[in-house]
């Protein structure tokens, strides 16, 4: 059976890299860049112990994450007052539009897949640079807990 013109299944090794504007570091993957995908984005990342992205939202765009291996924990709302911890196996949702941004504050390394509904690698991130001063506050409060707690 032959595929319509032009279209292919594909292959990507997440071998390379590139440095997202959220300041993390992700590994290529399924993207309209990539393989010329119409309505989903997909990557991988491993987050450095004690690693954070900026403060960022997705315009428009829904993320979903699934938590390969270690610990991390997502900041958000307007002020990046809530927190919610995730580990291996769990999922986590990030409404469009929503400022947030994950840490690890673990001593080891946790790794995650990333799925938008943005099918372009970062033309719908949105840095927000005036939250990064809520975000250091909390990271520090979190710092001084032995577990971080979930808020709402």
């Amino acid at each position: 059976m032959n595929s319509p013109s032009g279209l292919a299944c594909r292959v990507i090794h997440a071998a390379d890299t590139y440095d997202g504007k959220q300041g993390l570091t992700y590994f290529c993957g399924i993207a309209a860049e990539t393989v010329g995908s119409k309505g989903i984005c997909m990557h991988l990342l491993t987050i450095p112990p004690g690693g954070r992205a900026k403060a960022h939202l997705h315009e428009s765009h829904e993320t979903a994450v699934y938590v390969l291996d270690g610990e991390t924990v997502t900041l958000y709302g307007e002020r990046l007052e809530h927190a919610i911890r995730s580990q291996a196996g769990d999922l986590v949702y990030i409404p469009a539009g929503v400022p947030h941004l994950p840490i690890n504050l673990s001593d080891k390394p946790a790794s995650a897949v990333i799925a938008r509904t943005d099918p372009n690698e970062q033309e719908s991130v949105v840095l927000l640079p005036e939250l990064e001063q809520f975000a250091e506050q909390t990271i520090a409060s979190l710092r001084k807990e032995k577990r971080p707690r979930e808020t709402d």
